[in-house]
């Protein structure tokens, strides 16, 4: 099973750094070893989720291959 999950600026940088290897949830989706979870960056005060794509190019790349920058 995949779960796409929000989570907090601060929590998101701590899980891609590798410190925070946890995440504790309501268990409300019947989690299980095994399971994917997508985490995605939301930040509350905006009501947005972060990680929007701010310029793309496919100069010199390999066919079907794009380079982009984000935010």
């Amino acid at each position: 099973m995949t779960h796409g999950l929000k989570i907090q600026p601060d929590y998101f940088k701590a899980v891609f750094m590798g410190t925070k290897t946890f995440e504790i949830r309501k268990n409300d989706r019947g989690y299980k070893a095994g399971d994917v979870l997508i985490l995605k960056e939301w930040v509350p005060e905006t009501k947005r989720y972060t990680g929007k794509v701010t310029y793309i190019t496919n100069y010199q790349q390999k066919p079907g291959y794009v380079v982009m920058a984000m935010e």
